[in-house]
């Protein structure tokens, strides 16, 4: 198997969070929006695992909310961030593709495009029975997906600039496709008083399977119910699974 983790710089998870909460994003709305995805579906959810939790800052609100949170993640540069911010919560280092937490949970989340590492729909179906398999019955599971092939925009050109906590931060990435693989290269330039301009760039390959593929790979694994919901903060949708 490939290995799945973006070729990001070390440096990188030392800006994650920066960049994000510059650019907006409320991880603690997200995480309450997520938790009414799972309790209207399963309203005595006690327990949730986030797959590929990266800093730990979903989690976090999760935490807030359920007795019993977990955190799986391959990067160890994030895991660390994670387990400084996340003291308290069981963290793992695991590719989805082969994790095994030896319990199940009431709910299971897999955020922010990480599914779209798969580089095949074998791998794709692969992490589907991996996350499945750590539901209870009747447990909710949440998928964000990478874009589908329909609504993909080749060549798109993405550009901020974030001043945080003491760093400027520009972030300028430009997405291709060669058929159905997609290639992110992002070229950063991070300023700080105390260490002055440093520049680095990261490449994030990404598959744009079809919104079939993951329905069949959730419903194959055992979730009894799909539902794809066109909402939500990255305009990828979310995919919704109820294990039977």
């Amino acid at each position: 198997m490939h290995d799945p983790r973006p070729a990001f710089d070390d440096r990188y998870a030392t800006i994650y969070d920066l960049i994000y909460q510059g650019r907006g994003k409320d991880y603690d709305a997200e995480a309450a929006d997520l938790t009414q995805l799972v309790t209207t579906r399963r309203p005595d959810a006690r327990s949730l695992v986030d797959v590929a939790c990266g800093t730990g800052l979903h989690l976090r609100g999760f935490a807030d909310r359920f007795e019993h949170v977990e955190g799986v993640e391959l990067s160890e540069d994030m895991l660390t961030i994670a387990k400084g911010r996340l003291p308290f919560v069981p963290l793992h280092v695991g590719d989805m593709r082969d994790f095994d937490l030896g319990r199940t949970f009431d709910a299971v989340t897999c955020l922010f495009a990480a599914v779209g590492h798969m580089r095949t729909v074998e791998e794709l179906r692969t992490a589907a029975d991996r996350l499945v398999a750590h539901l209870e019955p009747g447990g909710v599971l949440v998928v964000e997906p990478w874009w589908f092939p329909d609504n993909f925009l080749p060549n798109y050109v993405g550009g901020d600039i974030v001043r945080r906590d003491g760093y400027t931060i520009s972030r300028v990435s430009h997405t291709t496709a060669d058929g159905l693989v997609t290639t992110m290269t992002v070229h950063y330039v991070v300023a700080t008083e105390e260490d002055g301009i440093r520049h680095f760039t990261n490449t994030v390959v990404n598959t744009l399977f079809t919104r079939e593929q993951y329905e069949t790979a959730l419903r194959d694994a055992g979730c009894v119910t799909v539902e794809y919901l066109v909402d939500g903060p990255s305009g990828r949708g979310r995919f919704v699974g109820v294990r039977g």
